[in-house]
């Protein structure tokens, strides 16, 4: 029997930090963070009331196989402690189990390192507007969904629940947090993401684009946080059902975006409920992004 879907964690035994848009974060001892990764979702910048049953399993389990994969590239965040040790009693442990990680505590940084393959999603309506993605020109004549001529890094701020990310260009970036290690953080990002792509393509998929996050230790190392290579955070695209001129059909969110977008919804709460097919046919769609680029099978 499938077990029931997590909007928001209640972990006692722990004090709480706070809610992002999917996870949840307490505090373990003075240099840890339990982060409990629910099935909530969100849509353009707004969490939804229905959770995405077995997503937030999904999402872990998935940044879990990125790390791992590419920690011969950059540090990450993961501390190694399992997260029924951090917690009290069986019900701590029905919410923690397979949706959890313990971390090091770091110093985020104010910047999300978006990386982009494609030509898709707002870079494509920039490119129709300005010929340009986030002011970086390109060639005229490019498609929907075309390959761009080379990966771009277009940064973006990170914006509290309930507000909208804005793209920055790399000059500000290197104004918030030094032109060392902006510049690091584009090369690193451009490294994570091809590697990652030239992986996926083999598996059948396609990363179109993708975020990520990165905080500094306490003796300024940059280290790869949060999540990795998700459905949440990428487009991921099925190979064989690629064609320029469209936007290809996806395995993440962008099938709940666009049933958000026929219904005309202004994108800003409260958002409208999801109906049931809906909320399954996502759930089916996460699973599949996992079980195509790491071969694992969430039971239920």
């Amino acid at each position: 029997m499938a077990a029931a879907a997590l909007y928001e964690s209640n972990i006692k035994s722990l004090p709480f930090l706070g809610r992002g848009k999917v996870r949840d974060m307490y505090s373990v001892g003075g240099d840890r963070l339990l982060i409990v990764t629910t099935d909530r979702l969100s849509a353009f910048d707004v969490v939804l009331p229905d959770p995405i049953p077995g997503k937030g399993e999904v999402l872990n389990e998935m940044s879990n196989f990125w790390f791992k994969r590419l920690a011969h590239i950059v540090p990450n965040h993961l501390n190694g402690a399992a997260p029924e040790a951090v917690i009290e009693g069986a019900e701590e442990a029905a919410q923690v189990k397979g949706r959890s990680v313990v971390v090091r505590k770091l110093k985020p940084l104010p910047v999300e390192a978006v990386v982009r393959g494609y030509l898709i999603g707002s870079g494509w309506k920039d490119y129709q507007n300005t010929g340009a993605v986030c002011g970086i020109p390109l060639p005229k004549g490019l498609k929907q969904a075309d390959k761009l001529p080379e990966v771009l890094f277009t940064p973006a701020t990170k914006a509290e629940a309930g507000a909208h990310d804005e793209n920055i260009s790399f000059a500000w970036v290197e104004k918030m947090i030094g032109k060392a290690l902006a510049a690091k953080v584009r090369d690193l990002s451009a490294r994570l993401y091809r590697e990652a792509a030239d992986y996926a393509v083999e598996r059948g998929v396609i990363i179109a684009d993708t975020k990520f996050e990165f905080g500094t230790d306490d003796k300024g190392n940059l280290v790869l946080i949060d999540e990795v290579l998700t459905a949440d955070s990428s487009r991921f695209w099925p190979a064989d059902e690629y064609r320029p001129g469209s936007s290809p059909p996806s395995f993440d969110k962008q099938y709940v975006r666009d049933y958000l977008e026929a219904l005309g919804w202004k994108k800003t709460p409260p958002a409208p409920r999801l109906p049931l097919e809906v909320i399954a046919k996502t759930s089916e769609k996460y699973r599949e992004a996992l079980y195509r680029l790491t071969g694992q099978k969430l039971e239920g």
